[in-house]
């Protein structure tokens, strides 16, 4: 008996009543009764278990199946130590305890299935799902498939997996739901934007018959489809559509950490270097605690990546770095870090250290170098650098032969002015489609592009082999023809002749070529004028006085009023003024009345009778007596020049150009 707690088989009754009821509270109150009088009582202590799991106390429950291992071995209590460890997220642990039970329960594969799940081990979860649905029939089918498309959609969007066609139905929005994300891992967008919308009608209508459910939690619930459908509208390329839906999601602010976290994610990746403040408020969104355990390894290291980005483009170069560090740490093999941490270099014109960053990884990771390489190439071209950079793009050897990388290096040798070098880009990639390709679409069109670079600039022998190779197949090719005869007549006359026996005589080639037509088509230059048809004799008509054609009499040009029909013209004339040769300057205009230096009050008529220079006599330094004021003759030899005096500057404000005077007449004049 417990001490003042009655009877034992009392308090065992008490507890299978309150498990029926679901009171697991008092179910725990009462097992520890017991446990107090026999600590180690091991159905008292499997009830502890169970209750606390109820309740949600793990850590509690784990503590107690770790404290009593003696009395609690793992093929009594296996199963509820896995769940606690996979609901505390130590998954590994949880597959170490499961792979340690010798029996397998149903229950025990249906958890087996969710932490091969949590770990994304999901060729094994899928095999898992399904040996439980071939073999097992409850009421638990619908749940069972639920998490079976779970794990396709998840092959086919982190692994690009193909989906298995299991004939899955779609009865249920969630059933749906995982539909819609395998199309989207497919690229299928369209189909899943329809399966979506139907996963959407399924779950308004089964949460509608619950009369407990409002409307807001209809919302709540419906916030992942909302996102799924936001993310596929983004991939359609309608960013602000699919803007709008994901500020919706976010402003239910849903119980899921993940879903927040993602819909977050997506909304930095539209704003990208723009409207950074929203951005970074949405990147607290994406540190919620818990998020690492909602989402899969790719997604959290596409958030992390997209962080890094936001760092970049608000200059945290410190917090840049050490979040690049902490992605090369966790994945060493992935481009996106290295190349983000080159543009950090960019950003601060270190040029050579970021290609040194990307020819060490290149070197390290060769699986990724195609990608690396291209972004070298890209740098040497910014620097100027062609050469280096055609060196790096022909090591590709994934894109070494491609059509796209061919004519970026005949354009770049070109630019260069490397002709041999871009006639050996042609010969190698001909002499790979030669062996691999003989006679495709691709190595015609290749030899034919040779060709005409090598006449366009000069090489006519070269080209002679390549114009032989089309030709050869394809002898009708006139115009192929003409160009080997065009291009032997300068190295080979004979050949040259040899082949003209090929061409079809002018007969044949001008037959069916309406001449007139071709004379009036929109691209002729010249049209000839077609003679007017003679129907009979006819005399000429006499032209009456409203046939003749009234002569527009021609104006006589305007002469210079200052012409002398006996001079001849000025030479100079159409050279503006002041490039003449005889040009010497404005004339300066006559200077006004000074005001004299003398004392306060003197007047300009005293001051013109003090002028020397005003006299009327020859000499400037005799003047004669009592004469008056007058201008200086004009037989005057020289004459004083006064001082200058400059005005004074005008104000700020007042300082503003005069307009020019007009002028009456050209400069250029007769």
């Amino acid at each position: 008996m417990a001490s003042g707690s009655g009877p034992v088989a009392a308090l065992w009754t008490e507890i299978n009543r309150c498990g029926q009821n679901g009171d697991f509270t008092r179910a725990l109150k009462a097992v520890n009764k017991i446990l107090h009088d026999n600590k180690d009582d091991v159905t008292a202590l499997r009830c502890k278990i169970v209750c606390l799991i109820q309740n949600g106390g793990f850590k509690e429950a784990l503590n107690v199946i770790n404290t009593h291992t003696k009395s609690l071995t793992s093929d009594m209590i296996g199963f509820e130590k896995a769940y606690c460890e996979y609901r505390l997220n130590r998954v590994e642990n949880a597959l170490k305890t499961i792979q340690g039970i010798p029996e397998q329960t149903d229950k025990l594969k249906e958890l087996y299935g969710q932490v091969l799940y949590r770990l994304e081990r999901y060729d094994e979860c899928l095999a898992v799902y399904k040996d439980l649905i071939r073999n097992s029939q409850d009421e638990y089918e619908e749940e069972r498939k639920t998490n079976l498309s779970a794990v396709l959609a998840a092959q086919s969007t982190w692994e690009n997996t193909p989906p298995e066609d299991l004939g899955l139905p779609e009865s249920s929005y969630e059933l749906c739901y995982n539909a819609a994300c395998c199309l989207i891992g497919q690229g299928e967008l369209g189909q899943a934007m329809k399966k979506l919308q139907k996963a959407e009608e399924l779950c308004r209508k089964s949460l509608a018959e619950d009369s407990d459910m409002t409307e807001e939690d209809i919302d709540a619930e419906l916030a992942v489809i909302h996102s799924q459908m936001a993310y596929v509208i983004q991939l359609q390329g309608r960013t602000e559509d699919a803007l709008q839906l994901y500020s919706q999601v976010i402003k239910l602010k849903p119980s899921d950490v993940g879903l927040l976290a993602v819909t977050a994610n997506n909304i930095i990746t539209i704003n990208k270097d723009q409207n950074v403040f929203d951005s970074k408020k949405k990147v607290k969104l994406t540190n919620a605690e818990g998020v690492e355990h909602k989402l899969a390894k790719k997604q959290l290291q596409a958030i992390e990546i997209n962080k890094a980005l936001l760092a970049m483009y608000t200059n945290q170069a410190d917090q840049c770095n050490k979040l690049l560090s902490s992605l090369q740490t966790q994945n060493p093999a992935h481009p996106r870090p290295v190349l983000i941490q080159v543009a950090q270099l960019c950003r601060e014109k270190q040029h050579s250290k970021a290609i040194e960053l990307l020819q060490r990884f290149s070197d390290q990771h060769p699986e990724s170098a195609s990608g690396i390489k291209l972004t070298m190439a890209q740098l040497y071209l910014t620097q100027g650098h062609v050469t280096k950079a055609c060196d790096i793009l022909k090591s590709i050897e994934e894109f070494k032969y491609k059509p796209g990388m061919i004519s970026a290096l005949i354009t770049m040798y070109t630019h260069e002015e490397d002709i041999d070098s871009a006639i050996d880009v042609f010969s190698q990639a001909i002499q790979y489609y030669q062996s691999e390709q003989p006679g495709s679409s691709i190595h015609l069109s290749l030899v034919r592009e040779a060709a005409n670079y090598k006449l366009k600039y000069g090489r006519k022998k070269e080209a002679t082999s390549d114009l032989e190779q089309l030709w050869k197949q394809n002898t009708n090719d006139i115009h192929t023809l003409a160009q080997l005869i065009s291009a032997y007549s300068l190295v080979d006359q004979d050949k040259a002749k040899a082949l003209s026996k090929h061409l079809p005589s002018p007969d044949k080639m001008a037959f069916n070529v309406d001449v007139d037509e071709l004379e009036n088509s929109h691209g002729a230059t010249y049209i000839r004028k077609k003679a007017a048809k003679v129907v009979g004799e006819s005399q000429p008509k006499e032209q009456g006085p409203e046939d003749v054609k009234k002569k527009k009499k021609k104006k006589k040009g305007k002469l210079p009023k200052n012409y002398d029909p006996k001079s001849s013209p000025d030479p100079e004339r159409w050279l503006p003024m002041r490039e003449r040769s005889y040009y010497r300057g404005k004339k300066k205009g006559k200077k006004k009345e000074q005001v004299g230096r003398g004392t306060q009050g003197t007047t300009s008529g005293a001051t013109a009778e003090l002028d020397a220079s005003k006299t009327a006599t020859s000499p400037p330094t005799s003047p004669r007596p009592g004469s008056g004021t007058g201008a200086p003759s004009s037989s005057s030899s020289s004459t004083a020049i006064p001082p200058r005096q400059q005005k004074p500057a005008a104000p700020a404000a007042a300082r503003k150009k005069a307009p020019p005077k007009k002028k009456k007449g050209g400069k250029g004049g007769w």
